[in-house]
């Protein structure tokens, strides 16, 4: 059995603050024993504007986000999936939205660029364009942890079940789904697709997301949770800035898919 966080904010502009914010409730839940702790999208900026993170884009491997996260899993001695930060592209205007997946000793071991972009029009005149700032990765990511088979996912992915189906496919025991779900579209679906997303493919899910009013305007639902592989929520936060923590048993996993053998059942694929 180990134990695993998710950790919400209410990210600002500047990226600094937003840095010693997560500093401080990764602390919080290594404190708590969190052993994997997951980071929602955009932690590290939510702008004015769509390009400001484009201003403050980083080559992988190098610059203060990438280094502030390195830093975070080794001084904590956790295992720590760095929501979303902003790397350098092909397109000097545009970014990749980068999960990166750091080990206890500060390596990256696993890097996932959001895939599903948030190109959507909403009541109330709200509209999302993200391709316009964001270049589309296209490589699905499951990574081996001391927790089992770890697969990363972000935020505008979780609508789409058949990315999850072949995060199973490769093993995938548990998956990190950073997230900054808008208030709307969390209060009519954030939940349900969560548990859905879980409960069809039989595996823990660690959901991280932005939670509270941003200075760019934006309000984000939050209701940051873990749900085991029946659907049950084993804890959750509905807003503002903190931590959700839980523990994950790959046996009690394992039994629910010997004994609820769904995923040996398909017969689409």
């Amino acid at each position: 059995m180990s134990t695993v966080a998710a950790i919400q904010m209410a990210s600002a502009p500047q990226a600094d603050a937003n840095l010693y914010e997560a500093g401080r409730l990764i602390q919080l839940a290594k404190e708590q024993g969190a052993e994997l702790i997951v980071l929602p999208e955009n932690f590290a900026i939510m702008g004015m504007e769509e390009t400001d993170k484009v201003k403050i884009r980083e080559k992988y491997g190098d610059g203060p986000i990438q280094s502030f996260l390195r830093d975070q899993a080794r001084k904590h001695n956790v295992w720590l999936v760095g929501g979303t930060i902003p790397l350098e592209c092909d397109d000097p205007n545009k970014i990749l939205a980068a999960c990166i997946l750091y080990n206890a000793e500060g390596e990256s071991v696993a890097r996932y660029d959001k895939i599903h972009l948030f190109d959507v029009d909403i009541e109330n005149e709200e509209s999302y364009k993200e391709s316009e700032t964001i270049a589309k990765g296209n490589e699905l990511v499951v990574a081996d942890t001391p927790f089992g088979r770890l697969g990363l996912a972000i935020c505008y992915d979780l609508r789409f079940p058949e990315l999850f189906r072949k995060l199973i496919d490769q093993r995938a025991d548990i998956i990190a789904l950073p997230a900054a779900f808008t208030a709307t579209t969390g209060k009519a679906h954030w939940e349900c697709l969560v548990r859905a997303r879980a409960v069809e493919n039989l595996c823990y899910l660690i959901a991280a997301n932005q939670g509270g009013y941003h200075l760019n305007g934006r309000n984000t639902y939050g209701d940051s949770m873990i749900v085991d592989p029946w659907g049950n929520i084993l804890n959750r936060l509905s807003r503002g800035a903190g931590i959700v923590v839980a523990n994950v048993d790959l046996e009690q996993m394992n039994n629910t898919r010997r004994t609820f053998p769904c995923l040996d059942h398909r017969t689409l694929k």
